[in-house]
């Protein structure tokens, strides 16, 4: 039976979510989902990583969540996963991955503010969850196992729209 597989990518750190998807594991079927952690931590993040390594251990989920540390592939890995997740705790500026994840054509879920959440608004309104909502991200991720959303590869976030954009801004304030 193929898996369904749900990435979480980014650096190791506390404000990424990595807490909220191994509780997110602890509720999916484990014949049905694996979890893909990519990414890795800074040198002074290392106690930080080694502790998730061991809670993923205590809560008997080494066969069901893989963490790959850092990968020059990402494209690759957006590629074959069937979802995936943006769960930062605090509102962050952009949010590459969420974009760079929806430009390939996988769908993504992510906590609804910052960055994340106006991607989402103007890309795939779909993938947003209220901050901390772990239980609608798994209801959400079984219904996608049984009917996967279709996402489009696209974007309105190119250099040439940014660049318009700011000159528009500019032309403006010069009148």
């Amino acid at each position: 039976m193929d898996k369904f597989i749900v990435t979480l990518p980014g650096r190791i750190t506390q404000l990424k979510g990595h807490t909220d998807f191994i509780q997110l594991f602890e509720s999916l079927d484990p014949e049905h989902f694996h979890g893909l952690i990519v990414g890795d931590a800074h040198p002074k993040r290392r106690e930080y990583a080694e502790s998730l390594r061991q809670t993923i251990a205590d809560q008997g989920l080494t066969d069901r969540i893989t963490s790959t540390g850092h990968r020059s592939d990402l494209r690759e890995i957006f590629a074959v996963s069937d979802a995936v997740l943006s769960l930062t705790s605090q509102p962050e500026s952009f949010g590459r991955t969420t974009l760079e994840a929806l430009a390939v054509g996988c769908p993504v879920l992510g906590y609804q503010h910052g960055g994340v959440g106006e991607i989402l608004d103007a890309l795939f309104p779909l993938g947003k969850i209220s901050v901390g909502d772990t239980e609608t991200l798994a209801q959400t991720l079984r219904a996608w196992k049984a009917d996967k959303p279709k996402q489009q590869a696209q974007s309105i976030f190119t250099l040439e729209n940014m660049c318009r954009q700011t000159l528009n801004v500019y032309k403006e304030l010069i009148k």
